[in-house]
């Protein structure tokens, strides 16, 4: 494996929203921080948190100020986006692979696969539906410190 660590959008809200595993959340991040790991995105990741962000203060789940304070985390968040067309190429073929119907959650997946490093989500629908299928996805939900080597 790489000295990288593959993230999708529910797991970097976890770290910017009031969540169930943000504890766990913020404990994996320290643990990648310390460990020197670079963390990694696709591309459309900006779009999902700040959308998420937006929709929270517009629906009055959070405060205006509490959504400028969770887009100005966002801000310094640290994870670099990465994109190419293999990257796409592989979303599109996993997506077939697995038959579903968008290649959202693949390109998370593609780019973890492409740089050979893990994938981390607190999407458990998406965990679920891969489960067994995947080797490098990976759940926050199921993280404890002597389960994965981080």
């Amino acid at each position: 494996m790489s000295n990288s660590v593959c993230i999708d959008a529910s797991l970097a809200l976890t770290w910017l929203l009031p969540a169930e595993q943000n504890e766990v959340a913020n404990t994996l991040r320290r643990e990648w921080c310390e460990n020197g790991m670079e963390i990694i995105t696709a591309p459309l990741f900006h779009a999902e948190v700040t959308s998420v962000l937006r929709e929270q203060v517009y629906f009055k789940r959070l405060l205006p100020e509490e959504g400028e304070e969770a887009f100005s985390a966002y801000s310094e968040i640290g994870v670099k986006s990465s994109d190419s067309p293999k990257i796409q190429k592989r979303a599109w073929e996993l997506t077939k692979e697995f038959n579903l119907p968008r290649t959202y959650d693949m390109q998370y997946l593609a780019l973890a696969e492409l740089k050979d490093c893990e994938l981390w989500t607190n999407d458990k629908r998406f965990v679920n539906l891969l489960q067994g299928k995947v080797s490098n996805l990976r759940c926050v939900g199921e993280y404890d410190r002597g389960t994965y080597k981080v």
